[in-house]
């Protein structure tokens, strides 16, 4: 999305070029691309010049609209959301600290758009920082 935000007035950018500048797969690109573009908030053309652009400007678009469509919400530990998943949740002694984490991470997402990540100068060399990449013992995944 901040390679799409970095283009915004000089038009669609290439899943291959997106890929090679975040070193990012473009099979992996182009499943997230899809809900992007279902939840308009990309835009596509094809053809020679085509690619995906972003469907309105980058301070229109915050990383909470994007982190929400593409991770299904926010939520640090299940039981903030939904208590009857923990036995314990009713007198778990750090539940209240999760929730409360997490409505300050929606609140800082929900204030920052695309165009701040910009001014913010995340750009080294003209290519966006991206999130750290998280080993398999990270994310359990």
């Amino acid at each position: 999305m901040l390679e799409m935000a970095q283009n915004y007035e000089q038009g669609a950018v290439q899943l291959g070029v997106i890929a090679k500048r975040q070193n990012i797969p473009v099979k992996y690109l182009e499943q997230i691309i899809i809900p992007l573009k279902n939840a308009n908030y990309v835009k596509s053309t094809r053809g020679k010049k085509g690619g995906h652009m972003l469907a309105k400007p980058p301070a229109e678009i915050t990383v909470a609209e994007i982190v929400s469509l593409l991770e299904g919400g926010f939520k640090l530990t299940d039981c903030t959301e939904s208590p009857e998943v923990c036995e314990r949740s009713a007198d778990c002694s750090t539940r209240l600290l999760w929730k409360e984490a997490t409505e300050a991470m929606v609140e800082k997402l929900r204030a920052t758009t695309l165009a701040d990540l910009l001014e913010r100068g995340g750009l080294k060399d003209g290519t966006p920082c991206t999130a750290p990449k998280r080993s398999n013992s990270d994310s359990g995944r």
